[in-house]
């Protein structure tokens, strides 16, 4: 009996002095607000339902209170995310450096074991997928001049983290249930979880594929390479469903949207990107900007929105602007070359990614990625890509 706790004993001591020794050799670490499992078990009530904001492709986040009595936000990783503790520490250190106007606050995480958790600051008026794009009442009125100013928001906050901020940040997951709004409705990127580093002197990083359906440019769903042009992707949807309303991956239209694309109906109705594209070819892509949207609505100003997201939703990488750009092509600073917009890439046929996964077997490492299916109905498509296994370079 001795002899079991005494193993016991020397397990628990060893285990701590190897946190320790990792912690220490982190530079920056002193100055990270280090959350105790506990802590944060505390302050979400042990992480109970009522609580729980929203669940996204890798992880939950919930409301949260500290002893103190400020109101967190608080992400939980899943377990498939597989970072050590040196990885996930040093990229959430650097991460929580960025102060900018359009993201949010961290405030800290939580490396415990096997936890994975981030801590940052809670914003009242919850996610765009949830105010503009949910299926819930919202008393949000979402008029032209608040649309156009969340696009820019988030365009500026991206920006700074693709062009000012050394090492470049990749956030990986931009999407509409990732874009907080504050009490005066201003738009702060959140969930870092799958941010990335991207050196001086690299053009991209082969990653596992971690993301939403719907949001993944081309490359990166099946190459596994993640470039800032990859957010760029993401931003483009992001951008066409803000002006009209619509949630990319809804597959539930009206009779007038089944024959948007040529030919008979398919899985792809559902694609706003590809509805979009098919307006513009006829030059009616007042048809797609949010029939809500009334008094102050500026026709020409929400088709060039409309034209950035296109331009930003390219199939190749070098036809898609920098975030800088899109920011003064949305200014109307720059003007929106149309002759540069050609058909965007989606991810639209479920047999050739599987394809191009054997092609690849055997030089790549297969991992899963799962769709987030928070802040939309379930749909045909979704479904059929939950499970989808993609493959990437590596780890």
């Amino acid at each position: 009996m001795m002899s079991c706790f005494c193993h016991i004993f020397r397990r628990k001591r060893t285990s701590r002095q190897q946190h320790v020794q990792f912690n220490e050799g982190i530079p920056g670490i002193e100055s990270m607000k280090i959350y105790t499992y506990k802590e944060l078990k505390d302050a979400t009530d042990d992480f109970s339902p009522a609580n729980k904001l929203g669940e996204g492709s890798f992880g939950s986040v919930y409301k949260g209170r500290l002893r103190d009595g400020k109101a967190v936000a608080v992400k939980v990783l899943s377990s498939e995310s597989k970072q050590g503790i040196r990885q996930f520490l040093t990229e959430i250190i650097v991460v929580s450096r960025i102060i900018h106007e359009n993201l949010v606050k961290i405030y800290g995480c939580c490396a415990e074991g096997t936890h994975r958790i981030i801590v940052y600051n809670y914003l009242e008026n919850n996610s765009l997928a949830r105010t503009l794009l949910g299926s819930s009442h919202s008393s949000i009125q979402f008029n032209w001049r608040t649309r156009a100013k969340i696009c820019v928001g988030v365009a500026r906050g991206l920006a700074f983290l693709h062009e000012e901020v050394h090492p470049h940040v990749v956030h990986r997951d931009i999407k509409a249930s990732n874009i907080l709004l504050d009490k005066d409705l201003t738009p702060k990127i959140s969930d870092f979880g799958l941010a990335k580093l991207l050196p001086e002197n690299m053009t991209h990083i082969s990653t596992r594929v971690a993301g939403t359906i719907g949001y993944l440019a081309p490359e990166y769903a099946i190459r596994g390479q993640v470039t800032r042009k990859s957010d760029v992707y993401s931003y483009g949807v992001l951008l066409l469903e803000i002006v009209s309303g619509r949630c990319n991956s809804n597959t539930i239209l009206s009779y007038e949207d089944q024959f948007l694309q040529e030919g008979s109906p398919n899985i792809m109705n559902g694609c706003l990107v590809l509805q979009t594209w098919a307006l513009y070819e006829r030059g009616e892509l007042v048809h797609i900007i949010d029939s809500s949207l009334t008094d102050d609505l500026d026709v020409e100003e929400a088709c060039r929105f409309l034209k950035v997201g296109l331009l930003c939703a390219q199939d190749s990488m070098k036809l898609r602007p920098s975030m800088s750009t899109v920011i003064r092509m949305l200014s109307g600073d720059e003007d929106v070359v149309s002759d540069k917009i050609t058909k965007p890439g989606v991810i639209d046929d479920f047999m050739d990614l599987k394809v191009i996964s054997k092609r690849t077997a055997g030089q790549v490492n297969r991992s899963s990625t799962k769709a987030s299916l928070q802040d939309s109905p379930p749909s045909s498509s979704e479904n059929i890509y939950v499970s989808m296994t993609f493959t990437s370079m590596s780890e």
